[in-house]
């Protein structure tokens, strides 16, 4: 399992709703195009795998960004705000 921050940055209206509700399936809505996601390494190349089919890569502004944090990174968060940081399982590095 890992814990990946995902970022994204995509122009069209109905391209960003589309990936947006695919990564409610994975992670967390930290912001609108924030994601948090503890996730498998299989779940980790589908979620590259239908992200990429959603958005148009030859678009000058779509851009999606993967975050890979290691235990140190995470445990290590900061939050200011109403928002705690959570965990769905446990993080286990392997």
């Amino acid at each position: 399992m890992q814990f990946i921050l995902v970022t994204y940055d995509i122009e069209n209206d109905r391209r960003r709703t589309r990936i947006h509700k695919v990564l409610k399936g994975y992670g967390v809505a930290v912001q609108y195009s924030v994601f948090e996601c503890f996730i498998s390494d299989d779940d980790y190349a589908g979620l590259r795998r239908r992200l990429l089919k959603l958005m148009d890569p030859k678009h000058p502004i779509d851009s999606i960004r993967y975050y890979h944090l290691c235990r140190g990174c995470v445990e290590r968060v900061d939050v200011d705000g109403n928002r705690p940081f959570e965990i769905a399982s446990p993080f286990v590095i392997s």
